[in-house]
């Protein structure tokens, strides 16, 4: 008896701790929650507008003002603030009248209000902008970079992009330039290549801020699977990072590589192509999305559907909106509400939601 109330417990608390590893954001009427993998309210629809779970707490508004709940949707930092992010590193930028700082998740100021926006911390930085100038504080608050640019983004894989005078460089975590400002536009440094704009033309530089690829397209797109989108004159086409062609310039617009598929559009229709840039689907879609695990959406006519990478229909169009699929299941719309399927197009969830965001875990 003792073995099987055992084992009834292991299941039930299984259960209980798997219907809640992934919550979505749900909205009915006017008021948001949110639901577990079954679409049963795990916290009831109360709030004008929520966050997504970060860290274990998820930002939401009551009222005009913003606190932070735990995933039985009690209250663990009371409505205080004018607006929240959510946490990262164990902080939130929050705001209070007109200025930004950061809580612990017992909703104490780390970091006293006093900056005009802020970033999350990344890298164990915040960007944060003080008199229209913008800088980098730790964890304490600290300048680790004084104010003194014109805009930032976050650090990542140790660069930061930040512009002055109109330009664009990259600086380290001291505030050095790595990279002086030069560019008109830049990406983000993606296996330690970034895509950058100078004299109206994109090319590709290396760390050392070196051009692995001179300026010489119209657009690009950042580095994916190993190729990037790029433009030349009015027509698409992908490039290597030594910025050879691999297939030449002659769609009218296409989408990054994703599971080894492109989707390319030739008129005023889509298809997918491989890496060799042949059709491995032949344009016929109105408008596409991105495979993600195995399948795209599709839109023919004025309805969404998905194929997979044959181009067989494995879900026919039937649906007025889509999204990609994520941990085998997609949200659709149909007739105004949202719901959930799987890939067999069956529903998990059925419509019924009038606004909704797609499940995350909760951590």
């Amino acid at each position: 008896m003792k073995r099987l109330l055992l084992s009834f417990f292991l299941v039930s608390f299984c259960a209980f701790s798997f219907s809640q590893s992934e919550l979505a954001r749900a909205r009915a009427d006017k008021e948001w929650g949110y639901i577990d993998n079954s679409g049963t309210w795990v916290i009831n629809p109360q709030f004008e507008n929520v966050n997504e779970f970060s860290e274990g707490l998820a930002a939401v508004r009551n009222g005009k003002e913003w606190g932070f709940v735990d995933k039985t949707g009690m209250f663990v930092i009371n409505p205080q603030f004018a607006d929240a992010n959510d946490f990262t590193g164990g902080l939130a930028a929050v705001k209070t009248g007109k200025e930004w700082g950061f809580v612990d998740k017992a909703g104490h100021y780390v970091i006293n209000p006093q900056f005009e926006n802020v970033l999350d911390f990344s890298e164990n930085l915040a960007a944060v902008k003080k008199a229209g100038q913008w800088g980098f504080v730790n964890k304490e608050g600290k300048y680790v970079i004084n104010p003194q640019f014109d805009k930032v983004t976050s650090f990542k894989e140790g660069f930061a992009s930040a512009a002055k005078d109109k330009k664009w460089g990259f600086i380290n975590n001291s505030g050095m330039w790595i990279i002086n400002p030069q560019f008109e536009k830049v990406g983000e440094f993606v296996n330690g290549l970034c895509i950058v704009r100078q004299g109206g033309d994109w090319g590709i530089i290396d760390k050392n801020g070196s051009y692995v690829v001179n300026p010489q397209f119209n657009d690009m797109k950042d580095l994916k699977e190993g190729l990037v989108a790029m433009k030349k004159d009015k027509e698409w086409g992908f490039c290597n990072t030594s910025g050879d062609y691999v297939i030449n310039p002659q769609f009218v617009n296409v989408l990054d590589f994703s599971e080894g598929l492109a989707a390319a559009r030739i008129g005023k229709e889509w298809g997918f192509i491989d890496r060799n840039g042949s059709w491995v689907v032949n344009p016929q879609f109105a408008n596409v999305k991105s495979f993600k695990e195995g399948l795209a959406a599709i839109k023919k006519g004025k309805e969404w559907g998905f194929v997979d990478a044959n181009g067989k229909y494995v879900i026919n169009p039937q649906f007025d909106k889509v999204r990609d699929f994520n941990n085998g299941k997609a949200m659709v719309n149909k007739s105004g509400n949202w719901g959930w399927i799987d890939k067999t197009g069956s529903f998990i969830i059925n419509p019924q939601f009038p606004n909704a965001f797609p499940f995350t875990p909760v951590r």
